[in-house]
């Protein structure tokens, strides 16, 4: 008897599995999609419909779908493909539930155009805004953001900021390649990040090579690491190390704005970044808070220095896998160094290079630094004949634009002669749209190009592992960060 009993027991729990399983698979679409068409019954709207897609699992949504194609699989395109084929283009918007928020993803460009220029409606939401701040450029929203965003466009993207940023940076530039060549075997994304951090400090904060920028070096590491991390906060995760890393880099940059303060009338005034931004005042004389400074300064700091070492990695790694590419970027690089007879040269002659350009466009395209966007829905929206709820984020999907073949031919084959002719409207948006389209792009691309003039002319290299597997997380990059025996000519 006693047998029996345990049998029934093991046969119901068996027997229940499949059932639970099935009923946590739909239990998310049970709660937002029924509770999204009972609203939709009482309201007059023509619109009364969710895109297609599926809201997964309960508190996890799809994060384990996704992550099983970013971090297992390895091929990232295939979690939107996988969408394409199982519910149809649409109107490229699908519903997942994705970091922790039931979430529209947007991957084709008309949509992605309508959200960037709805700014009222769909706000600039990045899921761990803690990190960077809630009063730095990326969160705050009207007349707060535009004041902020004229001020570091016009200290960064000026053409008399690029003259002088163009100088200020090659120095170390050069330095550092000459060092690469006497340790004859780098990793790229260690040695640029080195480079790229120390002329990052000194064009923001005026800080100096040395242990106390190695030290805030390694703390924006943890800090980037969690801006896209799923937001649970307890010892060991990911994102609870990054606040950590940002607790103690407020108190670093709490220390020099005192430094700054005191002495704002002495011999020692800087003029970088953060100067600046103590400075700027609003419509009515105010001026920004000590905190607002170094939210800002920590955002434009991580988004700086973090997008311009990845892209300088993968410029690297694309020209040594294309010789053919390189060949044409040095030729056009040689001519402007014998113009300028071993001077460093200038933003000038930067804009007069014309395949230099095109180089740095392509390598931005197929590094997809910033895969995607987040926005979150301030009223309930329709496209399209479908409805966007108010509260949910919408991710807007830009990675996809750049690698779908139906935007780019051979999207996957770094070339870029295929800038010689502009591309389709909306499918180029490595640095976002709309209003909060990013303030540093040009700063960005000037210190690409220049890194790469300085490259080109003087120094040659090969990858060590040309198939190297690629991790997707937090950002794309070969796994070993790019190892290469690198020499002068």
């Amino acid at each position: 008897m006693e047998i029996t009993t345990i049998g029934v027991w093991l046969g119901l729990l068996l027997g229940g599995l499949p059932l639970l399983g099935l009923l946590l698979w739909w239990w998310n679409e049970l709660w937002y999609v029924f509770s999204f068409n009972a609203r939709c019954s009482l309201s007059t709207s023509s619109a009364t419909k969710l895109p297609p897609g599926h809201m997964g699992f309960p508190f996890l949504g799809e994060m384990l779908t996704f992550l099983w194609y970013f971090k297992i699989l390895r091929r990232p395109d295939d979690f939107i493909n996988s969408k394409r084929r199982k519910y149809g283009d649409g109107v490229g918007m699908y519903r997942t539930h994705l970091f922790g928020s039931p979430t529209i993803i947007a991957c084709f460009p008309a949509v992605n155009k309508f959200i960037f220029q709805s700014e009222d409606t769909f706000l600039l939401k990045w899921p761990t805004v803690d990190i960077l701040g809630p009063t730095s450029l990326v969160a705050v929203h009207g007349k707060s953001h535009a004041r902020l965003r004229s001020y570091v466009s016009n200290a960064i993207n000026r053409p008399d900021a690029l003259r002088r940023i163009a100088l200020q940076v090659q120095p170390l530039m050069a330095a550092a390649l000459q060092s690469w060549a006497q340790k004859g075997k780098v990793k790229v994304y260690d040695e640029i990040k080195k480079l790229t951090f120390e002329n990052i400090g000194r064009l923001f904060v005026s800080f100096e090579p040395g242990p106390q920028l190695d030290n805030m070096d390694k703390l924006f590491k943890g800090l980037v690491h969690g801006v896209r991390a799923y937001p649970i906060n307890f010892h060991g995760t990911t994102y609870h190390h990054a606040l950590q890393c940002r607790k103690k880099l407020d108190a670093l940059f709490w220390v020099e704005l005192e430094k700054k303060r005191k002495n704002q009338n002495g011999v020692d005034q800087t003029n970088d970044l953060m100067d600046g931004l103590m400075q700027i005042k609003d419509e009515e004389g105010n001026k920004l808070s000590s905190q607002e400074v170094i939210d800002n300064i920590v955002s434009l700091v991580a988004a700086g220095y973090e997008s311009t070492s990845l892209a300088s990695m993968w410029a690297v790694f694309y020209l040594a896998k294309f010789p053919n590419a390189l060949q044409k970027l040095r030729k056009e690089n040689m001519a402007i160094s014998k113009k300028r007879k071993g001077d460093f040269i200038t933003s000038e002659d930067v804009s007069e290079m014309k395949y230099a350009n095109k180089v740095v466009e392509e390598t931005i395209r197929m590094a997809n630094i910033a895969p995607f966007i987040f926005r979150s829905a301030t009223k309930e929206t329709e496209y399209k004949g479908y409805k966007i709820p108010k509260d949910w984020k919408v991710i807007l999907w830009v990675r996809y634009l750049h690698t779908n073949s139906e935007n780019f031919e051979d999207p996957l084959c770094f070339n870029p002669d295929r800038w010689n002719k502009p591309v389709r409207s909306g499918t180029y948006q490595v640095f976002g749209g709309g209003p909060r389209i990013c303030a540093g792009n040009m700063l960005a691309s000037i210190q690409l190009a220049l890194f790469l003039h300085h490259l080109s002319i003087g120094y040659k290299w090969e990858l060590l592992n040309p198939n190297a597997k690629m991790a997707y997380l937090p950002h794309p990059k070969p796994i070993h960060g790019v190892e290469v025996t690198l020499s002068k000519f």
